[in-house]
């Protein structure tokens, strides 16, 4: 194939990075992913271990320095798929290789997310692996399947299959930092079973979109909308004003993800239509005043559909499903008080659907206290049970706690020192890693986290800054050729 990358440096890094990005790799979808590292494991002749979860464990020697202490080198294969529906609709991410474009040295897909979250990282491992350098250590590259649901690749995995006590997580995305603890979370799902009449008037289509979203983790702290109860507080404003019914309502793709689109279905008597179209025209005003700018593309209109006559929500119905919205909490819930501007508990309405026999909303939490994360998830429950629904669970995995002590920090900091001239910031993150899973199950594992510039992660917005992938490289082989 013709290389879009061509020409990038380091070259082996962008030519394993393209190549991944030709493969699906969907959460739950990451057998094909495996087999091209378990294929890659056999050509180079290293020792490999896949598991029944699509994790692959790659063992690459020492050339010349079997004594150096053995190091876990951590990324996942999974990526979040998210499209740009006006401009990509027919994008399969089971099936299709993304569009790599360039566009002033910072690498995208075209209407898609890029997957450098975390498909860099999964390339400057396999060109570690592919490195002939007299001075790395022994290596456990360890890929993991499915980060992006749960963790469930590396909650699965068999860490007995670990000799090394350094771990270096690559699933970082601002250049300079280096992470020394991250969030625990949980994913629940709150139930509420519906029924349905048949009801005849004017159908509208209602809208909330062109939201920024992001990272449920990173980007929460941003102030930006929520597109799923942005609407369902337009719905109760309609409810105050007018009578409707609720054809269908959804929005989301993502748990982890900050929801940019949200539609819901109604049909009305015609009597109110210039009701209705006045209530959405002041809420748009008021809304995106709101959010001045933070949504600054933030859209929220009605369409008219004409005649319909649809199965519709009872008022019942209904009536819970805009209960659970306008209580659920959503966003920053508390501030560290020991590290200024870092976000110690919030929650996320990621995705909400409707279904013919239930409404279900899936919410998002993350937590640096385990106490503040079983509150949250407790209110939650109480709020889903007030709204005749049924409460569950997800996944759950565990925060990674702050070491005072950490030899790896130290190797790592001075590295930087020695690479870049000037200190790297050391920092907490609200956002979840496999780091908190492989603390909870390696003993006296030392870890650290890093990575290069990746704007606008889990959006079709997503961008590589090829230059900075290129430095965080060279300071990733500083930092093994230190390690003794």
């Amino acid at each position: 194939m013709e290389r879009v990358l061509k020409g990038f440096e380091p070259v082996k890094v962008f030519e394993y990075f393209e190549d991944i990005s030709m493969i699906p790799r969907p959460s739950g979808r990451c057998g094909k992913i495996a087999d091209y590292l378990t294929d890659f494991a056999k050509d180079h002749g290293f020792e490999y271990y896949r598991d029944d979860n699509d994790n692959v464990l790659i063992k690459k020697p020492s050339k010349d320095h079997p004594e150096k202490s053995t190091v876990i080198l951590q990324a996942h294969t999974d990526m979040v798929c998210e499209k740009s529906y006006d401009y990509d609709a027919k994008h399969d991410f089971t099936k299709d290789p993304l569009k790599l474009c360039v566009l002033d040295d910072f690498i995208y897909a075209k209407g898609t997310t890029l997957g450098a979250d975390d498909g860099i990282a999964v390339a400057y491992i396999l060109s570690i692996l592919d490195d002939d350098a007299p001075d790395l250590p022994p290596i456990e590259a360890l890929f993991t399947s499915d980060e992006e649901d749960g963790m469930k690749g590396a909650l699965a995995f068999d860490a007995s299959k670990l000799s090394g006590k350094y771990l270096i997580n690559l699933d970082h995305e601002v250049e300079g930092e280096l992470l020394t603890c991250c969030a625990g979370g949980k994913r629940v799902k709150c139930s509420i079973p519906v029924k349905y009449e048949k009801v005849s008037g004017i159908g509208y289509n209602i809208v909330v979109c062109g939201l920024c979203g992001g990272h449920s983790g990173m980007e929460i702290d941003k102030g930006r909308g929520n597109a799923n109860l942005l609407l369902g507080r337009l719905l109760h404003t309609v409810t105050k004003n007018m009578p409707f019914y609720l054809k269908y309502i959804g929005g989301g793709l993502t748990d982890t993800a900050i929801p940019r689109e949200a539609k819901a279905e109604i049909i009305i008597d015609e009597q109110y239509i210039d009701t209705l179209e006045t209530i959405i025209e002041k809420y748009s005003r008021i809304i995106c005043d709101e959010f001045e700018g933070i949504e600054e593309n933030m859209m929220i209109y009605a369409e008219n559909k004409g005649e319909d006559e649809s199965m519709c929500l009872t008022s019942g119905s209904k009536r819970n499903i805009g209960f659970i919205l306008n209580t659920v909490p959503d966003g920053i819930i508390k501030m560290s008080r020991k590290n200024e501007g870092l976000v110690r508990t919030s929650l996320n309405c990621g995705i909400m659907k409707l279904t013919e026999n239930e409404f279900v909303l899936t919410v998002n939490m993350r937590s640096l206290a385990e106490s503040e994360k079983e509150a949250l998830a407790d209110k939650i429950e109480y709020l889903t049970e007030m709204a005749g629904g049924r409460f569950s669970e997800e996944y759950d995995y565990p925060a990674w706690e702050f070491e005072s002590d950490s030899a790896l920090r130290d190797i790592a900091f001075e590295a930087y020192q020695r690479v870049f001239g000037k200190n790297p910031t050391l920092r907490g993150f609200h956002a979840g890693l496999e780091c908190g899973v492989f603390f909870k199950k390696i003993k006296d594992v030392d870890i650290i986290s890093f990575g290069p510039d990746i704007l606008n992660i889990h959006t079709p917005k997503e961008r590589l800054d090829s230059a900075s992938a290129g430095r965080v490289y060279e300071y990733l082989l500083e930092v093994l050729e230190s390690i003794s």
